[in-house]
């Protein structure tokens, strides 16, 4: 993805299933789950460089002891810094003999970190006012460890309104803030009624007080909790929880949208919003670490009592699709594999655009996130090739006219060939990123390899994706022109993306998408802009309906013209006006069918077709239309 895009988020949850002893003896320290939480959130960087937050909770504290920790920073290297500070904490109270190391109960006792349940979260912000206080895990405390509550999630509720209207209703005076904020509250809700409902029958039966809260604890089910707070929720989510009393649990929404996955054995039970954290992290196979189904929520009892169940009813699935097209690590093996096989599904397109010319064509990739289609498209590029020499010698064969030449030609002298050509400088990028507004600067992000691409040549590059186009303009285009071919082709691993996401992607906004702009541009070229303003109004007459009754107006637009005539636009509008350069320039995107296939199972593609899993995602849509056509600037949810 050659536009830089804030994304997702990442939950990493150590609950270790065995007494702290246990670790120290087997692995040497009794810092295992903490650097284990460590490890495992830095596998997920990628998901959140916004800030990064971290909790623990320790079981069977005494009372009047601290049981409870968070930590949370925005700084740069925020996830770093969170651990070399708990760290340089760790050390100073072993140098001052408040801690030894080979005791565990020392550690648990005096370590705010020495829990047995840990919580990790990795942030890119899509709602709300961004200050540390906004980084997770939040935290609701009370002095009843069963009415405490620490929560950490990837997600995007689109329907907070909605959920604060409901804890007005219940008579509370919610902050409006963050969908985190809600969320929280709405749980938090239904466990003080949880808990208040057992205490009650307590006191009418004269438990000893003493006995309440194990009692409490004991008879709490989390997951009737969820059942009670998630049942109005739309969104995409993945939650990781923790009561204070110790229980633990994580949620995944019912279509699917946001990813989950755990690993469970009798040492600890962990999950993670990546598979390949897991199986690094623990030294697991693919086959060991499971997906937590959708609409399912899994348990672990302070006891380590491990159950799952339903706490909302079952949704058709919708995965996101933008997991396996460029956020997720590409060393996951079936994303490995599905990124490949994104790259073979453009080869058609390819070789229509090159016009089966690859003795005068380079393949390339940019960014790095495109480097495993490229190798897809370059296997079934020459694949093609193959089917093809194979058949002309085949030919020759039959009709005598085989010789050295021949095969000289066919073999050496048409074969795909690829190249690095786009080289991306980490460190200009970083700098341009800290330095706002200095567009200039923004063409130098990438350089190139000189010398290889002849001005007879195509020059093929695959992209994950284009969202905006910026980069592509700016920077990669201006660059890309340098080596002087007939052509540039850029080819899209991804459909064009026409419409706003809210479950979780920052990209809400339409005026920001190059499809939007091109197709936009269309309806000008053809003098229809009346359209336009139809959907404006019809977007206002539905806005105080519920999402439920809406419905998607824009898709008018897009249906006027065909995919390769908003590519042809698109293509226009970035081409790189202030060069020397004059070739032709060709915009190819993978087709959504074609994506489908090569996903099996992860069709969530709102963002290409603008078929929303949820209603709230209409709901989103209508407003950033109208945030589009009375040209105001910010997120539509």
């Amino acid at each position: 993805m050659s536009d830089f895009l804030k994304h997702e988020c990442g939950i990493a949850m150590v609950r270790m299933l065995k007494p702290l002893g246990y670790y120290k003896e087997k692995y040497g320290s009794s810092l295992y789950g903490f650097n284990q939480l460590f490890l495992l959130m830095e596998k997920q960087h990628n998901r959140g460089q916004d800030g990064s937050g971290v909790g623990c909770l320790k079981l069977d504290m005494p009372v009047g002891h601290p049981y409870i920790a968070r930590k949370r920073s925005i700084e740069t290297n925020s996830l770093a810094r969170i651990f070399n500070n708990l760290l340089s904490d760790y050390d100073q109270m072993v140098k001052k003999g408040i801690i030894f190391p080979e005791f565990p109960y020392s550690v648990k006792e005096n370590f705010s970190f020495g829990g047995e349940i840990l919580l990790g979260h990795l942030r890119y912000g899509t709602s709300g006012v961004y200050s540390s206080k906004n980084c997770h895990p939040f935290v609701r405390q009370s002095n009843w460890p069963t009415k405490s509550l620490m929560l950490a999630g990837n997600f995007t509720i689109t329907n907070e309104k909605d959920i604060n209207q409901q804890l007005i209703d219940h008579g509370q005076h919610p902050i409006f803030g963050t969908d985190t904020q809600a969320v929280l509250e709405e749980i938090g809700f239904h466990l003080d009624e949880a808990h208040d409902s057992i205490y009650r029958k307590m006191r009418k039966d004269n438990i000893e007080g003493l006995q309440i809260p194990k009692i409490i604890s004991d008879e709490l089910d989390p997951i009737r909790i969820l059942k009670a707070s998630a049942k109005n929720w739309d969104g995409g989510y993945t939650i990781a929880g923790v009561i204070g009393n110790g229980d633990s649990f994580v949620m995944r929404d019912p279509n699917g949208i946001r990813p989950c996955f755990y690993l469970c054995d009798e040492e600890v039970v962990a999950f993670a919003s990546e598979r390949v954290a897991l199986m690094t992290i623990f030294n697991k196979e693919a086959s060991e670490i499971q997906e937590l189904e959708p609409g399912m929520a899994m348990v672990v009892k302070r006891n380590g009592r491990i159950y799952s169940d339903r706490f909302i009813d079952e949704r058709k699935h919708h995965p996101c699709s933008f997991e396996r097209i460029y956020f997720s690590r590409g060393n996951d093996p079936e994303i490995y594999q599905e990124r490949k096989a994104l790259g073979a599904a453009l080869r058609d397109q390819v070789v229509e655009a090159i016009d089966n010319d690859f003795g005068n064509s380079v393949f390339s990739f940019v960014p790095n996130t495109a480097e495993v289609a490229y190798y897809g498209l370059l296997e079934s590029l020459r694949l093609h090739r193959r089917k093809e020499v194979k058949a002309e010698l085949m030919e020759a064969y039959k009709t005598g006219k085989l010789d050295e030449q021949l095969i000289d030609r066919l073999i050496m002298g048409n074969w795909p060939k690829g190249e690095k050509i786009a080289h991306k400088d980490i460190k200009l990028r970083t700098f341009i990123s800290q330095e706002k507004g200095r567009s200039q600067l923004v063409s130098h992000v990438y350089d190139i390899t000189y010398g290889v691409v002849k001005e007879k040549d195509s020059l093929v590059v695959i992209d994950d994706s284009i969202v905006r186009g910026t980069t592509l303009k700016e920077s990669i285009l201006k660059i890309l022109s340098r080596t002087n071919p007939k052509k540039i082709i850029i080819a899209s691993t991804a459909p064009q993306i026409r419409y706003p996401d809210c479950y979780g992607i920052d990209m809400s906004e339409l005026s920001k998408f190059i499809a939007f702009k091109a197709v936009i541009e269309l309806v000008k070229d053809d003098k229809a802009t009346d359209l336009l303003k139809e959907i404006y109004h019809e977007c206002l007459n539905q806005q105080d309906k519920h999402p439920s009754e809406m419905k998607n107006f824009v898709k008018q637009i897009y249906d006027r013209y065909s995919d390769e005539t908003v590519a042809q636009k698109i293509a226009e509008l970035v081409y790189p006006k202030s060069v020397s350069w004059k070739g032709e320039l060709e915009i190819l995107f993978l087709k959504v069918d074609k994506m489908r296939t090569a996903l099996e199972g992860h069709d969530g593609d709102w963002y290409f077709t603008g078929n929303y899993p949820t209603y709230g995602g209409l709901s989103v849509l209508n407003k950033a239309y109208i945030n589009f056509y009375e040209n105001k600037d910010g997120r539509a949810y």
